[in-house]
C-alpha cells in the first residue's frame, strides 16, 4: 500500500474534554501513516472543546452538534467520512505513533481481514492524586484491545455490521461488536501496542454500579440474538 495509499477517517467525539483534547488529535497528527482526514465531532460541549479543536486546519475537521451521546456522535462523524478505512479515538485516549501503519501493513497481508485490532497500555493521568490511584488498580500488563480506539476496519465493513445503536450508557462498542461477529466480520489482534488508554477522574464512572448494570444488559441481549440464531 505504498502507492495511491488509501484515506483513514479518524473520528473522535469529544464532550467537555478541552484538558485531554489538544493530545489526542496531537497523536492522530503524528501518525506515520499520513493519509488521513481527522473528525472532530463536539457533542454540544460546554467547555473550550470547540476552541481547541477549531485551532487546527486540515487534516482536521471540526463537526459540532447537539448533546447525543457517544452513538450518536459517532455517527455523525461516520456520515461525514471520506475514508476508505475507519478508526476512532476517545478525545482523552492517545495513539501510538505507527498505529495505523502498522494496521495497515496487516490488511495487505491479509486483505480479505475486515477488522485489525492491536494492544491497549492504560496510565493514570498526571492530574489523579494518590488517594484516588490507590483505590483504583490498573493491570501493568498490556491487553488485547477489543475496544473502538485500538480498532482499524474497512468502510464496506463497518456498513455491513451497521451504525453504533445500543440504548445503554456505557459499552456501546461490545454491542456493535456483537453484531458484527454475527454478521461474520473477521479480525487480527496485533500483538503490538496501538492505544493509550488514559485513567483520569472524570471516567471513573467505568467502574460504578449503573455501568455493570449496563454490561449484563448488553451481555443478555448478546446470549439471546445467539440463540436466536442457533
Amino acid at each position: 500500500m505504498t502507492k495511491n495509499k488509501p484515506l483513514i477517517s479518524v473520528i473522535i467525539p469529544v464532550y467537555n474534554g478541552e484538558r485531554y483534547l489538544r493530545e489526542a488529535i496531537e497523536s492522530v497528527i503524528a501518525q506515520t501513516w499520513q493519509t488521513i482526514e481527522i473528525i472532530v465531532v463536539d457533542d454540544g460541549s460546554t467547555d473550550d472543546s470547540a476552541a481547541i479543536a477549531r485551532r487546527y486546519s486540515e487534516p482536521v475537521h471540526y463537526y459540532p452538534q447537539q448533546h447525543g451521546g457517544f452513538c450518536s456522535a459517532m455517527n455523525h462523524g461516520i456520515t461525514s467520512a471520506k475514508g476508505d478505512f475507519f478508526s476512532f479515538l476517545d478525545a482523552d485516549d492517545l495513539w501510538a505513533l505507527n498505529k495505523l501503519q502498522l494496521q495497515m501493513d496487516s490488511f495487505e497481508e491479509s486483505p480479505g481481514t475486515d477488522i485489525v485490532f492491536g494492544h491497549v497500555k492504560q496510565f493514570f493521568s498526571s492530574d489523579i492524586d494518590q488517594n484516588l490511584r490507590k483505590r483504583y488498580w490498573i493491570p501493568s500488563e498490556i491487553l488485547p484491545g477489543y475496544i473502538h480506539g485500538a480498532m482499524l476496519i474497512k468502510r464496506d465493513s463497518f456498513l455491513k455490521a451497521g451504525y453504533f445503536d445500543s440504548p445503554w450508557e456505557r459499552g456501546p462498542f461490545i454491542h456493535w461488536y456483537a453484531r458484527a461477529q454475527q454478521k461474520g466480520l473477521t479480525s487480527i489482534m496485533l500483538p503490538d501496542i496501538v492505544l493509550m488508554r488514559r485513567i483520569h477522574n472524570t471516567n471513573m464512572g467505568i467502574t460504578g454500579s449503573g455501568s455493570r448494570a449496563d454490561f449484563c444488559h448488553i451481555l443478555k441481549e448478546v446470549l439471546d440474538r445467539r440463540r436466536k440464531n442457533t
